[in-house]
């Protein structure tokens, strides 16, 4: 199965901040807002939604190519992409500019505060898709350049390849139209709660509208699981039971790793629900994006304690 994974890479500047911002900020004053956090610690890692999917993928044994531009200072990430076995071929190189990175914040209570600096994504990956074969592919739209989140749905639609379209941290840089064109024939829309509302205040609509556009929805919603919503109901996903959690920072790209699994296994969209929640469970337990590891037999037991059997 030829999996395309479209979004961002990035360098994650990660850090964390001892309380909660809620205590430092005062409603009456948020038109004059001046705030700043002294952090506990900051580390580098290697993030991006692209690259934290398909560095998942690659995790559950599956390979898949990356559709995003990166900067200039690309060496250090396309070693580390290479040495997981990740092609690094579709990937569009911007000497002009440096890799996008993102300033994440993250408080006690799981709350973020990210700061974002595009670089070499304000450039397109390009259309090129020869050779793709849509009766044996798969693709998911992630957080990336604009322009290439539509496209990319536009060029899927019409050769009939099931596409994912995961708008997520685009959602303000895009307009209602875009934003209804990037779902219209998707196989599903995924978000968490928040950005679903965002979607659905943005494009004046309703959930039920939107399943007239996409075959189904998944919302995330932490630490609570998820939620299938399909034409004729709903479906909840508990989340695994952590015995501490780390950092969210790359959950949700996790989640969208093991979803994609269990698409191309052709297991229910339940199962893949359930897959993407041990996925992103394994991100939520260590600090940084792309720095957990383990083994696909690994994964099958972690799933079947508490899913029940997987194959």
């Amino acid at each position: 199965m030829d999996i395309l994974v479209s979004g961002s890479l990035a360098y994650d500047r990660i850090m964390s901040f001892g309380g909660n911002f809620s205590d430092h900020i005062m409603p009456e004053k948020t038109h004059v807002i001046n705030i700043s956090f002294m952090v506990d610690r900051m580390v580098e890692n290697f993030g991006g939604t692209a690259g934290n999917i398909a560095f998942a993928l690659a995790m559950l044994g599956e390979q898949s190519r990356i559709r995003a531009t990166i900067g200039r200072d690309h060496d250090l990430y396309f070693r580390w992409l290479e040495k997981h076995g990740i092609s690094t071929s579709s990937i569009l190189v911007v000497e002009d500019e440096l890799t996008a990175s993102a300033f994440i914040t993250t408080d006690q209570a799981d709350n973020q505060i990210t700061g974002f600096n595009p670089g070499a994504m304000k450039f397109s990956a390009g259309d090129d898709l020869a050779g793709v074969d849509a009766r044996d592919a798969i693709a998911i739209i992630s957080p990336g350049n604009g322009d290439d989140m539509v496209g990319y749905a536009e060029a899927y639609r019409n050769m009939g390849l099931p596409f994912i379209f995961d708008p997520g941290q685009s959602i303000p840089g895009l307009s209602a139209e875009q934003l209804l064109s990037g779902i219209r024939g998707s196989r599903l829309l995924i978000a968490n709660d928040y950005e679903i509302e965002m979607i659905l205040r943005k494009v004046e609509t309703e959930t039920a509208d939107l399943l007239e556009l996409t075959e189904s929805i998944i919302t995330t919603r932490g630490e609570h699981g998820a939620v299938i919503s399909e034409p004729d109901g709903e479906n909840s996903i508990p989340a695994l039971p952590l015995a501490e959690a780390v950092d969210p920072t790359g959950a949700g790209d996790a989640f969208r790793a093991g979803l994609i699994k269990g698409l191309i296994e052709s297991k229910d969209l339940v199962a893949c629900a359930e897959m993407g929640t041990v996925a992103a469970a394994y991100a939520v337990e260590v600090y940084g994006t792309q720095t957990y590891s383990y083994t696909e037999e690994e994964f099958k037991t972690r799933y079947e304690q508490h899913f029940g059997p997987l194959y």
